[in-house]
């Protein structure tokens, strides 16, 4: 594929935008769809979003071709459709979506978290979706990256290797070429359960995040998350529950990476134990903490 490939990016949040934007200035067609119009109405009337990238590698106005509310305008003549929301509302876009999407389209979950694939597709199946359209996963969101205002978008860092798997996975490598002139980051991850058993977020977020309730809610989040928020000890609590989850997939006949080989495979940052490697990676600094408890990283929100 080339250029040429039109592509539709689900979510307007931080990563949403991110995507959105970079899509744009690599030449892509690309349609930026937010289910609340208030959210999108800067970046419509300006037709698209400032992007800047920590490093000053990345720089410039992202336009779009659409932006909308409307899914079905959205998904209408597009070849991949990259959702990037929350996990928790995976099931809702289904939902709505699968009357809407066409044969031949790609669905690429940013990331699907655990067995966010899988999922996906079922609630395709419950709706009778009659279109024959690939579901795939990535194993992490391929940026670092926050919102810098309404219409304005900043990468922190974009992950050197991205495992990504399909449903069934003998459709990984047409997924993986696809996405290969955008995204040359994606590599084969295998099966869904590999994917899904390789969700760092879910050590890295929840317990981050209740490790420093007291921060959270003394500073409303206004301090370095990753940098500031981890200490040798709460970085010896993450690699705690890192070997838990290393020890659940390998009791599933699954060879899961642990923290550490995860911080080398997607920012190519080593130490000599996690606490080190996560101060070695560059694209952390910058990024704050949530700024309340309630927040996606610990709650199952409402799509």
């Amino acid at each position: 594929m080339s250029a040429t490939t039109n592509y539709a990016v689900i979510g307007a949040g931080n990563g949403g935008k991110a995507m959105a934007a970079h899509l744009a200035l690599m030449g892509f067609k690309v349609h930026l769809y937010n289910r609340t119009p208030e959210r999108i109405a800067a970046i419509k009337a300006r037709r698209g979003i400032d992007l800047e990238s920590q490093d000053g590698r990345l720089h410039g106005f992202g336009r779009l071709a659409l932006v909308t509310s409307d899914l079905a305008e959205a998904l209408n003549n597009v070849d991949i459709i990259m959702i990037v929301i929350p996990s928790s509302a995976h099931s809702e876009i289904a939902r709505l979506a699968a009357p809407l999407l066409q044969d031949g389209q790609i669905v690429v979950l940013h990331p699907g978290r655990t067995l966010g694939a899988i999922e996906f597709q079922k609630n395709l199946c419950d709706q009778n979706c009659a279109a024959n359209v690939t579901i795939a996963e990535a194993e992490t969101f391929i940026y670092a990256s926050r919102a810098d205002g309404p219409a304005q978008a900043r990468i922190f860092r974009v992950k050197e290797s991205v495992p990504l798997a399909a449903l069934p996975a003998t459709q990984t490598q047409r997924v993986l070429d696809m996405l290969a002139p955008a995204y040359p980051q994606f590599i084969d991850g295998i099966s869904v359960l590999h994917t899904g058993l390789n969700n760092m977020g879910a050590i890295f977020h929840p317990a981050l995040t209740l490790l420093n309730a007291g921060r959270i809610e003394s500073t409303n989040g206004d301090y370095q998350f990753y940098i500031e928020g981890v200490t040798p000890s709460v970085a010896r609590v993450l690699e705690v529950l890192d070997r838990e989850r290393v020890t659940v997939a390998a009791a599933l006949g699954i060879r899961a990476r642990t923290a550490l080989e995860w911080l080398q495979l997607a920012y190519n940052v080593t130490g000599d134990d996690l606490n080190e490697a996560i101060h070695n990676q560059s694209g952390y600094y910058g990024i704050k903490a949530p700024s309340t408890m309630n927040h996606r990283y610990i709650l199952k929100m409402s799509p």
